[in-house]
């Protein structure tokens, strides 16, 4: 499939009725894995693990994008660990250099 194809399907599937519909999820995990997903989060989205995005990413809208990053710290802010994770990533990027 060419790029352009992929953005097509997404769109299509984006556009399905009801996809903006807001689901209420009722989730317990455990405050390790909130840290891991916040950090998948960001990871996926920032891109710098990557060569390039995927055809995928490159093609689902920055709203959508902003809301997956907007999750994650709410996600963050319930569980009580915003400011561990700040420290985590500030000892992880230090840890790089």
């Amino acid at each position: 499939m060419t790029t352009n194809d992929v953005a097509q399907v997404l769109d299509t599937v984006l556009s399905i009725p009801g996809m903006n519909e807001g689901v209420k999820i009722d989730l317990k995990i455990s405050r390790k894995n909130v840290l891991l997903l916040n950090h998948i989060i960001e990871r996926g989205l920032s891109g710098k693990d990557n060569d390039k995005p995927s055809t995928l990413m490159m093609s689902v809208p920055e709203e959508n994008l902003q809301e997956l990053k907007l999750f994650g710290e709410e996600c963050l802010q319930k569980a009580g660990l915003v400011e561990l994770s700040a420290k985590l990533k500030t000892l992880s990027e230090t840890g790089k250099a």
